[in-house]
């Protein structure tokens, strides 16, 4: 489906996602900063909260390296880090950070003889009377430094790097301002996996004795990948260490659209099975089309929901293959219109073959047999995925002439959110055509012979914004209108936003339209049992956004990941089957084999 980007959701914060994680780039340490291509400004235009420089002292000038001296006048620590530090200061009145809430520490590791060395550092910080009395600025003395009893004869704004583990006095303490250690003196991990629980539970010990004297704690030389970030932040460490400044602020920033946290689950249905994988005639089929949903997306709403899913109970699944005629990467119009019409188009084309040629698609199969058909989507009615049950164009865009196909076209009821696209005089024109347009579910009769449009813009809103149960809502109405048809019928539920979350790279979108999605699939489910006759199938048209997981705990409904794109991916997608026949799904298959199964399914035979 397309991409609707949704100012709201961008608006929401790590907070509103119940982000488990409060980590901003305010808890990063650039480590060994003065080698990068911009010192200081790498870090500090990241909102770093700590930056570190290795200082020697040459001849009464201290210059910036780890090892090698060099003397160039453009590496003293002058001109890399007080210099830019004072100007941040004075644009900032007074602070480092326009956001006055915000710290900067400044970690100095003494390479030379601490005595002389720290002398110098305090001698030149004297130079800027800005940074003496600036707020929410710390110099801190790390490597070689005098001895803890000497920490109380220096300057206020001069304090010092402890050592974890290291008994201090309480006026040492005093001027202690973080503790920091070798990673490597307490594990081996290398940042893959998980850390083995004895050398986890010595880190948790030693981040608690360090939070308990009301330190922050660093460790140096951590590994330094995405998965070691997440473990480091799981253990509660104050400052993530790191040499790819970018990298980890890049992960940070996105992390509130990359993790959802849900403390209510729901209840999925106790599925009974009722003639499920039966060999006999199926007279109703639901088909619910999770729109981008892969094996991840699943996986996501498995994950937020403690551990269930109404899906992940039926026992017949398959793969769709789901590449278009032209390409690799399919899209939703012609990824939904293989399950309508049996053939592969191309990308954009919705309802027509490759050719542009309208095609015979599965309403039209089932009205001759005098079996109705109902589609209800919580997007856009003109989109693709509806659209591809009903209407016949070369360009999805093309929402006028989407809708104009639902005058041909045997569909009994069209529900989901109004096109833009499409103006008011065009929806007078439906009804002026025997075709009811309304604009809320309830004004639909449970009993009906006429044909039936529902515009409502709820239908639109994500579940984060607040469309709440509107798709299960649908789902009920559309079940009773179109029971009474003593032939059967076939439903379409399209759950959009799962893909609108995929294309927007935000995951608590994405576990939330899942959740809701799946509520549907449990609705389905009960209403296949209680009939009996029913068969339903769920799958995608694609997978959206490369999802990947990276992070979760299934008892906290806690998950987190990654997107390797903002688009859909090539990824075969799940298909699950519940009712009589439903193993007939079973297995890997081309998307438009689903077409098939279901006409066979309902014993329609049909020559191509």
């Amino acid at each position: 489906m397309k991409h609707i980007l949704l100012g709201f959701c961008c608006l929401l914060g790590a907070s509103a996602y119940a982000q488990p994680y409060t980590y901003t780039t305010a808890k990063v340490h650039s480590h060994n900063d003065y080698e990068r291509a911009f010192p200081f400004w790498g870090a500090y235009n990241e909102g770093f909260g700590s930056i570190e420089a290795d200082l020697h002292l040459v001849n009464d000038t201290l210059f910036v390296a780890h090892d090698k001296i060099t003397h160039s006048a453009a590496k003293t620590f002058e001109a890399l880090y007080l210099e830019p530090l004072v100007s941040c200061v004075r644009q900032n009145a007074g602070y480092p950070y326009a956001d006055k809430q915000r710290n900067l520490q400044l970690l100095i590791d003494i390479k030379t003889d601490s005595t002389s060395t720290l002398a110098s550092i305090v001698k030149a910080i004297n130079r800027y009377p800005e940074l003496v009395n600036a707020k929410n600025v710390k110099f801190v003395i790390t490597g070689n430094r005098p001895a803890p009893a000497q920490y109380i004869n220096y300057p206020a704004f001069i304090w010092f790097d402890g050592n974890v583990g290291q008994t201090y006095s309480t006026e040492a303490l005093s001027k202690i301002a973080l503790l920091s250690a070798d990673f490597h003196r307490f594990t081996s991990w290398n940042g893959k996996g998980v850390i083995p629980e004895k050398e986890k539970a010595v880190l948790q010990s030693l981040i608690a004795q360090a939070h308990e004297q009301h330190k922050p704690i660093r460790f140096w030389a951590s590994p330094d990948v995405v998965n070691a970030w997440y473990n480091l932040m799981k253990l509660d460490i104050d400052f993530l260490n790191t040499d790819n400044i970018n990298e980890l602020s890049s992960f940070l920033k996105e992390l509130p659209k990359r993790s959802y946290k849900n403390d209510q689950p729901y209840e999925t249905y106790d599925a009974k099975f009722v003639n499920d994988k039966a060999a006999k005639k199926v007279k109703n089929v639901i088909l619910l089309i999770g729109d981008g949903t892969g094996l991840a997306q699943w996986y996501s709403g498995y994950t937020a929901n403690h551990g269930k899913l109404n899906v992940f109970n039926m026992r017949s699944s398959g793969l769709s293959k789901t590449s278009s005629h032209d390409s690799y990467i399919t899209d939703s119009a012609p990824g939904s219109t293989a399950f309508a019409s049996g053939q592969k188009t191309n990308n954009r084309y919705v309802g027509v073959d490759h050719t542009g040629a309208p095609m015979k698609l599965l309403p039209d199969y089932f009205i001759e047999r005098k079996i109705k058909t109902g589609l209800v989507s919580c997007g856009d009615l003109t989109d693709a995925t509806p659209a591809d049950f009903y209407g016949h164009v070369t360009e999805r865009e093309n929402s006028l002439g989407v809708l104009r196909g639902l005058y041909s076209s045997p569909v009994q009821l069209l529900m989901g959110a109004p096109s833009g696209k499409v103006k008011d005089s065009e929806n007078a024109a439906l009804n002026a055509s025997g075709i009811r347009v309304t604009h809320a579910i309830d004004s639909v009769p449970s009993v009906t012979n006429e044909r039936w449009v529902v515009m409502d813009k709820v239908a639109g809103l994500s579940m984060l914004q607040g469309r709440d149960k509107w798709l299960g809502q649908a789902f009920d109405k559309a079940v009773k209108v179109l029971s009474n048809n003593k032939e059967g019928f076939f439903l379409m539920v399209e759950g959009a936003q799962i893909d609108h979350g995929g294309h927007d790279t935000n995951l608590p979108y994405i576990a939330t339209e899942v959740m809701d999605f799946d509520q549907v699939i449990g609705q389905a489910m009960k209403f296949a049992d209680e009939n009996g006759e029913t068969l339903v199938i769920v799958t995608a048209d694609h997978e959206t956004g490369g999802l990947s997981l990276l992070d979760g705990d299934i008892k906290k409904g806690y998950v987190s990941g990654n997107f390797s794109s903002n688009d859909h991916s090539a990824l075969p997608v799940p298909v699950f089957a519940y009712g009589p026949q439903s193993d007939r799904f079973t297995g890997v298959y081309e998307n438009v084999e689903i077409f098939n199964k279901i006409l066979a399914a309902c014993g329609i035979n049909i020559k191509k």
